[in-house]
């Protein structure tokens, strides 16, 4: 497995080191660092510190995922779906967790609140044109593959 470097900065003394929780793990958990716990009411979004910056290598991009566990048992996940952490970023990585439950939720200082994927990426030159090359699929949109 193919390994790169990526450096990152304690923002906060209290800030904890991303860390894979196995051997194949693809995320990297990312923790809440803050004080004091945060409530997040049903339906409300928080934003979470990490008390982390961190420096991707260009041609790569951070990508914040919801953790399982927090996003299928309690009902907390990014509100964004997925967060961008682009190469040239440099500060504090913010989580902000959605409550989808019907519950107030507590998060707590040092909870793991979402994992970081380190990915490639392609950098796109957008070609403007007056129309686009015929395929079977055409402009079927939503649930139209299954509807054959």
């Amino acid at each position: 497995m193919e390994q790169i470097k990526v450096t990152f900065m304690k923002m906060n003394p209290r800030a904890q080191v991303p860390v894979y929780g196995t051997e194949y793990s693809a995320g990297a958990d990312l923790s809440a660092c803050m004080e004091q716990p945060v409530t997040v009411h049903p339906g409300t979004t928080e934003f979470i510190p990490t008390g982390i910056a961190v420096a991707i290598p260009r041609g790569l991009v951070g990508l914040v995922y919801a953790r399982s566990g927090l996003a299928c048992k309690q009902g907390l996940a990014p509100a964004n779906k997925v967060g961008v952490i682009d190469s040239d970023y440099r500060g504090e990585i913010m989580v902000a967790l959605h409550n989808h439950s019907r519950e107030s939720l507590v998060v707590e200082p040092g909870q793991r609140v979402a994992q970081m994927v380190i990915a490639p990426y392609i950098y796109a030159e957008y070609e403007e044109r007056d129309s686009l090359d015929e395929t079977d699929r055409g402009s079927g949109g939503f649930g139209s593959t299954g509807s054959r």
